[in-house]
C-alpha cells in the first residue's frame, strides 16, 4: 500500500490556486477536466516531492459544502515555521493557531480545510510575535 492523496472539494478554484500554489508554495502537476461528470481534478504537490499530492476537486454546478470537521486536517512540514506562518500572514492568511510552542500552526484555506504546518526536527525557540499571539476561529 502507499499513499495517493487527499482530496478536498473546492468552490472558487482561482482562490484556491491562489492559498495553494502562491502562499503554500505548491505546484500544479496535472489537471483533469472531466464534462460527462462537470467537474475538474486539480492535483497539487510540493516542488520537491511530486508523487505527494492534494487534488482539488472543483465541481463545476454550484454546490453548498458545510466545514466538515469530520475530514480532519491536511499537514505539511516545513523548514523553519516561524519564516513560513510570516510570510502566509504577509499574504492575508489568517494563522488560526500560531505556532506559540516553535512546532506546530494551523491555517485554512478558502474552503475551511484545517492545514496543520509542523516545524521539521526540534521545535524552534518560542519566539515573539508567536508566543503571545492569540488562537483565531478554529481548526
Amino acid at each position: 500500500m502507499r499513499y495517493l492523496h487527499t482530496m478536498v472539494r473546492v468552490t472558487d478554484v482561482d482562490a484556491s490556486l491562489d492559498f495553494y500554489c502562491n502562499q503554500l508554495g505548491l505546484i500544479e502537476v496535472r489537471r483533469i477536466d472531466h464534462e460527462p461528470g462537470r467537474f475538474t481534478l486539480i492535483f497539487l504537490a510540493p516542488p520537491d516531492d511530486t508523487s505527494n499530492c492534494i487534488e482539488l476537486t472543483h465541481n463545476w454546478d454550484p454546490e453548498t459544502y458545510t466545514e466538515g470537521r469530520n475530514f480532519g486536517h491536511i499537514a505539511y512540514e516545513v523548514e523553519d515555521i516561524y519564516a513560513v506562518c510570516e510570510r502566509l500572514r504577509a499574504g492575508g492568511v489568517t494563522i488560526n493557531r500560531p505556532p506559540r510552542d516553535g512546532r506546530m500552526a494551523f491555517i485554512r484555506s478558502p474552503d475551511n480545510i484545517s492545514i496543520e504546518l509542523l516545524q521539521a526536527g526540534d521545535a524552534l525557540a518560542p519566539a515573539e510575535p508567536w508566543s503571545s499571539m492569540p488562537s483565531t476561529g478554529h481548526w
